[in-house]
């Protein structure tokens, strides 16, 4: 029997699920039935009065001491956390949080600090009325692990791509079903690799699939055209959090949420025109990021880096001495999408930015963890163009670097140069899944260690046959599976996530690439580099 399968066998476990509604039923929506408050007497209150959970909760950014939680109410109100090492709330640590205003839609995170290391913790949230403060919300019920201080065995996931190419929740097909298999894993954590939605991609009430198929949507007024205004990109989010399966896997997988392209516009940078495209009245880039960047930091349940960078994505996520997980930007400092055929480094050829890339190196070089992960919205090697003439990744065709490969090369020639051993990438972006082993003795530019990376996705979204790859660092498809025909629909079973596993005595670590049902197509274990003759 595997974990997935005698997960709900725990007594204390199965009493939280059942008292939190997170047990897979029909009909479950992640609430309580009864009202809680501390303190004064409740107030008898009709539950349309109530501040209502539409969305759930959301936990993200775990570290050892802290995690972010993350929730949205459909009224202005005050944002209430509790939590405790018990299932039961018998001691329950209760934390008046901000506020939800029109502002921020709604949303309100906290974060959660001065947690003990290495322990599941029971969390519930609730909204508190503005108008009488007695008035309390039905709370809504999660958990997670936090980041361990001393080596334990780790789990984590990672895919990308939600809603995408009209694909979006269909009741009859189950919902996202790809999430409650991902939650049945019972990870420690998810990375979302980007396009955590489509706002560029309008989902209809019905859509042909492959074989004829009809694919039956749920449908809200901000998804059925192209996201331009700032509630239209908020109503993306919020789509998303319609189904069932995400909300269950919110309340119980903490995430790190990245960026890519859709949460704005396909493809976007300082070259991208809109000028012909008639599903767009606002013809502004700047306008559309500005949008659709706010709604993104809205919904994502990440940490807000500082004042200096408030809208910052690239971070450093870390558990313990196994795993440093080096989350990277690829959109926010690129400079325009061109030919890529630079031969020097300049603002024009930036995908990372400089800043950025000091950073990268910077954690690199001091990490103490045995894998450094590098967390990717694209991938390395795959050439993914922009129309005819331009190109959307850094990778351009065959040959020596040019124009944005110039700032990879950059970083793995520093990689050498500092013997920085067991750095692993994993990426979402093209639809398909595959692990690439990147060989210095087939590259075109060999002054780097050879390293792997792994591909994952989509999560709900079509699927795309396997993209053409370029030589310049020498990537080796050692595994693929993609569909041949483009834009397949979920029906057609090509919707992939993939699935780390860090054993805490031997170091290795393993990843499985895995369908929407949870079955593995592709597994590969890594054994990590012995210094000075010894292992980690």
């Amino acid at each position: 029997m595997t974990d997935s399968d005698n997960q709900n066998s725990d007594p204390t476990r199965r009493r939280f699920l059942k008292r939190s509604g997170l047990l897979v039923a029909a009909g479950a929506t992640g609430t309580l039935t009864p009202r809680w408050v501390t303190g004064a007497p409740a107030i008898i209150t009709p539950d349309a009065a109530l501040p209502q959970l539409q969305q759930g909760i959301q936990i993200g950014d775990v570290q050892c001491e802290g995690a972010m939680i993350w929730s949205r109410s459909d009224r202005p109100s005050r944002m209430v956390v509790e939590y405790d090492i018990n299932p039961e709330f018998s001691s329950p640590v209760k934390i008046r949080g901000p506020y939800a205003l029109e502002t921020t839609d709604f949303t309100a995170r906290l974060d959660l600090t001065r947690l003990p290391c290495d322990r599941e913790i029971f969390v519930r949230v609730a909204f508190q009325d503005l108008t009488n403060d007695r008035v309390l919300s039905e709370p809504v019920v999660g958990r997670f692990i936090t980041a361990p201080r001393h080596r334990r065995d780790i789990r984590f996931l990672w895919s990308g791509d939600t809603a995408g190419q009209g694909w979006g929740i269909n009741p009859q097909f189950g919902g996202m079903t790809i999430y409650e298999a991902m939650r049945l894993e019972r990870p420690d954590f998810f990375i979302h690799s980007g396009d955590t939605i489509y706002a560029d991609g309008p989902i209809a009430e019905t859509q042909v699939a492959e074989d004829g198929r009809i694919w039956n949507n749920l449908v809200t007024e901000a998804v059925s055209k192209v996201a331009e205004t700032l509630p239209e990109y908020r109503g993306r989010y919020q789509y998303n959090l319609m189904d069932e399966n995400v909300r269950r896997f919110n309340a119980e997988v903490p995430q790190i949420w990245q960026w890519d392209d859709h949460e704005v516009v396909n493809n976007w940078s300082g070259s991208k025109d809109l000028l012909d495209d008639d599903r767009y009245t606002e013809k502004n880039i700047p306008t559309l990021v500005a949008n659709g960047s706010k709604a993104f930091l809205e919904y994502a349940p990440m940490r807000y880096h500082a004042a200096d960078e408030s809208e910052r994505v690239y971070r450093k996520i870390s558990y313990g001495d196994l795993l440093d997980v080096i989350v990277i930007d690829m959109r926010s400092y690129r400079g325009p999408n061109t030919a890529n055929d630079q031969t020097r480094q300049s603002a024009e050829t930036a995908l990372l930015g400089d800043k950025q890339l000091r950073w990268i190196k910077k954690q690199l070089a001091e990490s103490k963890a045995v894998w450094k992960v590098i967390a990717s919205d694209m991938p390395i090697g795959l050439v993914v163009s922009d129309g005819d003439d331009k190109f959307e990744n850094m990778a351009n065709g065959d040959g020596k670097p040019l124009g944005r490969e110039l700032e990879m090369a950059d970083l793995l020639r520093f990689i050498k140069r500092k013997r920085i051993r067991d750095v692993v990438w994993f990426t979402a972006d093209v639809h398909y899944t595959a692990a690439h082993y990147y060989d210095p003795n087939q590259a075109q530019f060999q002054d780097f260690l050879p390293f792997w990376e792994f591909v994952a996705g989509p999560l709900n979204a079509g699927s795309f046959g396997s993209n053409t790859l370029d030589n310049t660092f020498g990537p080796q498809v050692k595994f693929e599976m993609a569909p041949e025909q483009a834009n397949m629909s979920p029906f057609a079973g090509f919707q992939f996530y993939g699935q780390v596993d860090i054993d805490a005595w031997s170091s290795e670590l393993t990843v499985t690439l895995k369908n929407a049902n949870g079955e593995a197509v592709y597994s590969h274990t890594l054994e990590p580099q012995r210094r000075h003759g010894r292992p980690y």
